[in-house]
């Protein structure tokens, strides 16, 4: 069953090649699944028994099913997120080298792996605005051809290039577009050909570099998975699988797919915003309760913070804690940190270790060695604006943040099934301050 669902992850990644595209590839799940889709700046009508989904800047999204027995409803969140380290494209990005060549201008987005990058074949999407009579529109752009290359500098020409390597992202990270032969505006007139738009009704853009390679099964038995943008969409995968699955009469039910987690969370399509807490507020609002039911809900509810985790290197074991280690395709991986920049307490992985045995698949430990500092979460960092129990989970992989990750081709199955228990799960404060979940 996980090579099938690896195949299904592999096809969710390769139509999600930035944030933007990741919204869209939602959607039509959810639509398909009977979501209606709510907008902002309109009036929500909700019911019991309802499933519905709203978007923040055509990149994060918000989709939640309301159970019919809701005398004493909580919410049961996920949160993933859908932006991956890149590079992009600025908005004067044309750089001619030599007289020959035509480069683009790019910054790096996130902490990438920079070596990756080198000798691959790229392309280019993201979205543009274009200005139709008086309305701003935005549009996907996905330019589907190998379309540049960050070329290596020959060994002949850097002796020292496997002793240790130093990249200057406005030197060395700088893609070959073309040749100077070709039109100074080729490149804009590409994207607009491709929207099927006159390129002077574009006014600006979002764009960014993608690796052109597909998700591959790799292993003597395929029991790893090859892919760009492991980190996170195999998350945003999982989770949303085990959402669509899950059902609690007596919770709200909410997948929150957050933008901007690579570059600190801080936008209002982030997980430091309060589009999550206001979109809980206005489902509150309008089934009937106050600003005391919400307060009360909130107390029995929990957000399970989905982002990969560090499987032990088989070149570097040492890197790993010696003792709370973790493996791809051993489960799902529980995160634990002294200093909180994960949320997991004793509550929320018992909590969660009872899901994970409740839907029979294996779970694991993980922590940062002690002399080494990982990085945040949308846990961590939802909680600035939602304070409700909280839990860091992920799935083991290596090559984090690299251009092609690689993971357990099994443990996406599994984080899909103790998902689907998890939203399946009614929680509950008890006066004793310990939730009970039934």
């Amino acid at each position: 069953m996980y090579k099938e669902i690896s195949k299904e992850l592999i096809s969710f990644i390769n139509d999600s090649p930035t944030s933007f595209h990741a919204n869209e590839t939602v959607k039509k799940i959810l639509n398909q699944a009977g979501f209606t889709e709510l907008v902002e700046n309109h009036s929500w009508e909700l019911k019991p028994g309802g499933k519905y989904y709203v978007s923040k800047n055509t990149s994060a999204l918000i989709a939640f099913a309301i159970g019919t027995q809701l005398d004493q409803y909580s919410f049961n969140i996920s949160a993933a997120h859908c932006d991956t380290p890149t590079f992009k494209i600025k908005p004067v990005s044309r750089i001619v080298s030599d007289n020959r060549y035509h480069k683009l201008n790019v910054e790096m987005y996130g902490g990438a792996l920079c070596a990756p990058w080198f000798d691959r074949p790229l392309s280019v999407a993201g979205r543009a605005i274009i200005k139709n009579n008086d309305r701003f529109e935005t549009k996907l752009v996905n330019i589907d051809k190998d379309l540049l290359i960050i070329p290596n500098l020959a060994i002949h020409l850097d002796r020292e290039a496997n002793n240790g390597k130093k990249y200057n992202t406005q030197i060395d990270m700088l893609p070959l577009v073309g040749s100077t032969a070709l039109d100074e505006k080729a490149f804009e007139t590409l994207i607009a050909e491709s929207l099927n738009v006159d390129p002077d009704t574009i006014y600006s853009s979002d764009l960014y570099l993608y690796p052109r390679s597909s998700g591959t099964m790799i292993g003597l038995d395929e029991e790893f998975i090859g892919s760009p943008r492991l980190d996170d969409l195999q998350c945003v995968f999982a989770t949303l699988k085990g959402f669509l699955e899950g059902k609690a009469d007596q919770s709200i039910n909410v997948f929150f797919m957050a933008d901007n987690e690579e570059v600190g969370s801080s936008t209002k399509q982030g997980a430091a915003s309060t589009f999550l807490i206001d979109t809980l507020s206005r489902i509150n609002q309008n089934i009937g309760g106050n600003d005391e039911r919400l307060h009360r809900a909130l107390a029995s509810s929990m957000i399970v913070s989905a982002d990969n985790a560090h499987a032990v290197h088989p070149n570097h074991q040492d890197l790993s804690d010696p003792h709370n280690r973790v493996y791809m395709n051993d489960g799902v991986v529980i995160k634990y940190s002294a200093r909180q920049s994960y949320t997991t307490d004793a509550l929320s992985a018992a909590l969660f270790i009872e899901c994970c045995k409740k839907a029979n698949v294996p779970y694991q430990h993980y922590t940062n060695r002690s002399d080494l500092m990982g990085g945040g979460t949308l846990g961590a960092i939802s909680s600035y604006q939602v304070s409700i129990t909280s839990i860091d989970i992920g799935l083991a992989q290596l090559a984090m943040h690299s251009s092609f990750e690689l993971a357990g081709a099994k443990d996406t199955a599994y984080m899909i099934e103790a998902m689907k228990v998890f939203f399946s799960t009614h929680l509950e404060a008890s006066d004793a301050g310990v939730i009970i979940a039934k």
